[in-house]
């Protein structure tokens, strides 16, 4: 299998396997752990107790997650973080494709655990600007969300590690090695430690970044 760097979709890489509960590691390191979860409908996962908190965040479908004694239930886009030592378990009718963080609880900034919320809705986009914040911050790893105004974007630069773009809202090209490459919402794209990137907002955009740099594994799209 050969690593390529063009836009790819987490859903449609982790379709239902009939019956079945899925998982993938995307990242694992020393202070975090990022995993895709495919879940067929009918299917779910038992209530287990975790050393760290959980970030979830569904991708595709709807899904209700018991923590503890209470009941969530989650559709496409909507996040809840689990606190450490709450036992959870999640159940689907319809089927659900989500990821999962998983890092120390000090890591995690200005977000509360038992509170669904939409990434996209935690950051707002302004004409002529880039809006930062970051949710999850260690020397390690780092997860924050930009919101890009129309015709913004980031310079050509090298990351410090190796990075995981998903379009969270909008469309923007990413330049990747001197190669442009058009992302919508839905889409994600790896940058590998070192490689020469660029986004350009093609309109206003949303995006997190998950940079990793300190990492064993963090994907990349293959073929």
């Amino acid at each position: 299998m050969k690593a390529v760097h063009t836009p790819f979709s987490i859903v449609k890489e982790n379709a239902y396997v009939p019956g079945c509960t899925v998982s993938q590691q995307l990242l694992m390191g020393p202070s975090a752990a990022f995993h895709a979860f495919s879940l067929a409908p009918r299917t779910d996962i038992s209530p287990e107790t975790y050393a760290y908190p959980k970030l979830l965040t569904v991708l595709d479908g709807a899904m209700t997650v018991q923590a503890g004694r209470t009941a969530f239930f989650l559709s496409q886009g909507n996040s809840l973080i689990v606190p450490l030592g709450v036992a959870f378990g999640v159940h689907t009718e319809s089927g659900a494709i989500y990821t999962e963080l998983s890092t120390k609880e000090d890591l995690i900034m200005n977000l509360e655990a038992g509170q669904l919320f939409v990434f996209k809705d935690l950051v707002p986009t302004e004409a002529g600007k880039i809006v930062n914040r970051d949710v999850v911050s260690s020397p390690h790893m780092k997860l924050a969300l930009m919101g890009f105004g129309e015709g913004t974007g980031l310079t050509e630069h090298a990351a410090p590690g190796k990075a995981l773009v998903m379009a969270l809202e909008g469309k923007a090209v990413i330049t990747y090695e001197g190669t442009d490459h058009l992302i919508s919402a839905g889409e994600s794209f790896v940058f590998d430690k070192g490689g020469r990137h660029a986004v350009t907002a093609q309109g206003p955009f949303k995006m997190a970044l998950l940079l990793a740099v300190s990492y064993t594994h963090l994907r990349a799209h293959e073929t």
